[in-house]
């Protein structure tokens, strides 16, 4: 293990990412009473340019007057390359109250982008004198982004978690695909006559994962445009939670049950950690580093794996 140890990211449940138009208020309730853990809000792609002012409006009015009991409240604001990014800024947090908990920025491509945002945070928040320090998260959407990915994972302490736009990455990428996540009909292998279709976003998550656990950032998968895909959403899902991402984005109000069953484990696999947690402290009293458990080895590094199980139930849970 190196000298410098990784440090925890936030500890809350972030399984489903539920996301929303400002500019449809009508989804405010319905959004608040869902089984998601995070909701976004959304200022940028969803709202028309004609009505990025009132969907401000609408959103700052939903934070102050909307219940939106323990869930994490966040907005997406524009993008740094339009004229709308400061104003989403500057109003949010000059008329929002506390319950706002997060702002995202999209199309993140240096680690300069997060310190334009946090620079006017910071004095927008001095400013008001605001109490509640907001968190930010941030979107890869771009070559850039992923080219920089680390760097922007450090970029600042107010950065909570990450997530893999993967439309406009294809876009800056130049991928040749109009499909939003999951698996493409042309990125396949053979083997003999049989198509063996791989995973085209395996490499960039693998990239945002890895930069995320090194500086305490929650990696979390982005979104799935196929809605009546279920099965195809939970496969990608099941990768994305396997590479050690927490969550998903859900687009539709459909997809919060398949991330939440997805990112919640299982009975077994919890019942299954605590033994392993067990079986290691009594080769621990035995004075051993290892024991066998159901014919495989574990050791301390077992240890680690199972404790990550275990405390993801337990927060999950409440407990």
């Amino acid at each position: 293990m190196s000298f410098t140890l990784q440090p925890s990211p936030a500890a809350r449940p972030n399984r489903c990412q539920l996301f929303g138009p400002g500019s449809n208020t009508k989804l405010f309730e319905k959004m608040a009473a869902s089984a998601a853990d995070v909701i976004n809000l959304d200022l940028e792609d969803s709202v028309a340019p004609t009505d990025k002012d009132v969907a401000r409006k609408n959103v700052i009015e939903a934070i102050n007057e909307v219940d939106w009991n323990t869930k994490t409240l966040s907005v997406r604001i524009n993008s740094l390359d339009t004229p709308y990014w400061y104003r989403d800024v500057v109003d949010l947090l000059e008329q929002a109250g506390d319950r706002l908990d997060q702002i995202m920025i999209p199309k993140v491509g240096c680690a300069a982008d997060i310190y334009a945002v946090d620079a006017l945070v910071t004095a927008v928040e001095a400013a008001k004198g605001r109490s509640k320090r907001i968190a930010l998260e941030v979107i890869i959407e771009s070559a850039a982004g992923i080219a920089h990915v680390e760097e922007i994972a450090a970029a600042s302490p107010r950065l909570e978690a990450m997530s893999l736009g993967a439309a406009d990455f294809a876009a800056s990428m130049g991928m040749q695909t109009t499909g939003i996540g999951g698996t493409q009909e042309n990125y396949y292998m053979l083997r003999g006559e049989t198509q063996h279709w791989s995973d085209p976003w395996h490499w960039a998550q693998a990239a945002i994962v890895a930069a995320c656990r090194t500086h305490g950032v929650l990696p979390v998968d982005g979104p799935f445009g196929d809605f009546s895909d279920d099965a195809g959403y939970i496969a990608q899902a099941k990768r994305s939670a396997t590479l050690g991402m927490v969550g998903k984005w859900a687009i539709h109000p459909k997809q919060i049950a398949l991330a939440n069953q997805v990112f919640t484990p299982s009975d077994e696999a919890v019942a299954e950690a605590r033994e392993i947690l067990a079986a290691m402290e009594q080769a621990k009293a035995n004075g051993e580093g290892a024991t066998v458990y159901k014919g495989r080895l574990v050791d301390i590094a077992s240890i680690k794996q199972a404790e990550v199980i275990v405390k993801q139930s337990e927060m999950i849970s409440g407990a």
